[in-house]
């Protein structure tokens, strides 16, 4: 059976990114401070080695078309993502969009396939896709946003999230859990390095 995880960089206060309608090429997680969101990851990479790289260690992913860049509307067919010509998925990804695009393939074994028929038909084509390259159904991964990720958790689809909060307060943007019913959730691990504390939790049916 594919086991179905979800990792989110967040505040102290539950956001994840600045106000949706800020989000631009310039500053992809909207009007918030990401350098304060993101440095474990970047300053501090050896110390988070090991979680950064179970971010990227799925079997296929589904993503949110904000999560895939800033566009609106229409693709720009020249834009390729946010990670160059060598994301680090190296795998399947399943994007959520109103538009339809062919699927595209980079270097390192990456494919993005732009699906418009809803969260549950890319669900469906991620877990199919997991199932090929792994005995046990392998793992799907929620890859984002916090609009994505909150669809996922209020359908019941994801058997563990792993949250990476990061001592900093937004006041306002995507919060994470808004419009997710009341869920119990098993904390499997907490660790806590310079700039952020990793917590695991099992999410219970």
């Amino acid at each position: 059976m594919v086991h179905v995880t979800a990792d989110m960089m967040v505040s102290l206060d539950g956001y994840a990114s600045g106000v949706d309608a800020t989000q631009s090429l310039e500053r992809p997680f909207g009007d918030c401070d990401f350098e304060a969101l993101a440095r474990w990851r970047f300053e501090d990479a050896a110390s988070n080695a090991e979680e950064i790289e179970a971010i990227v260690g799925a079997d296929a992913y589904v993503m949110g078309r904000h999560m895939f860049g800033p566009g609106r509307g229409e693709h720009d067919l020249e834009w390729t993502g946010w990670w160059g010509d060598e994301p680090p998925y190296r795998a399947p990804v399943f994007v959520l969009s109103h538009h339809d695009r062919d699927p595209l393939v980079l270097q390192g074994g990456t494919t993005f396939t732009f699906v418009t028929g809803g969260m549950r038909d890319a669900f469906d084509r991620a877990v199919a896709a997991a199932g090929e390259s792994a005995k046990d159904g392998g793992r799907v991964a929620i890859a984002g946003g916090a609009t994505t990720l909150n669809q996922f958790l209020a359908a019941g689809l994801v058997d563990e999230l792993r949250l990476h909060v990061v001592p900093v307060l937004f006041g306002a943007g995507q919060r994470l859990f808004e419009g997710v019913p009341p869920t119990r959730l098993e904390q499997v691990s907490s660790r806590s390095t310079a700039h952020v504390t990793h917590l695991t939790y099992r999410v219970l049916r």
